[in-house]
Formats: structure tokens, C-alpha cells, sequence
């Protein structure tokens, strides 16, 4: 018994090329950006390293 093929027209064409593969692997590093919130203030050297035990009335 023979399949007839019938042929496709050019966006179902596109469509089976785009999405007869699995996208690229993305690894969990690239996921994740570690920075800080608010950068410290080096300069006048206003960093206080309590800071977060005063601020949160832990003194």
C-alpha cells in the first residue's frame, strides 16, 4: 500500500524546518546574574559592615 505525499506549501514548509529540532541547551549558569542591589559607597567610605543589624533593630 503506498502513502500518497502530497506537497507542502511554502509556510508549512518553514513551519517543519523551525520546529523539527529542539532549541539550543541553555546551561544553569547562564540563568543566573548575581549582582548587588545597591553598589556600597567605597569612596567616602561610608560602608558599615552592622549595617543590616542596625537597620533592622537588632542593636
Amino acid at each position: 500500500m503506498e502513502h500518497e505525499r502530497t506537497t507542502a506549501d511554502p509556510a508549512q514548509r518553514q513551519r517543519s524546518l523551525r520546529f523539527s529540532k529542539l532549541p539550543e541547551r541553555v546551561r544553569l549558569e547562564e540563568t543566573v546574574e548575581e549582582r548587588a542591589a545597591v553598589p556600597h559607597n567605597t569612596v567616602s567610605g561610608a560602608y558599615n559592615p552592622d549595617w543590616w543589624l542596625i537597620r533592622m533593630g537588632g542593636l
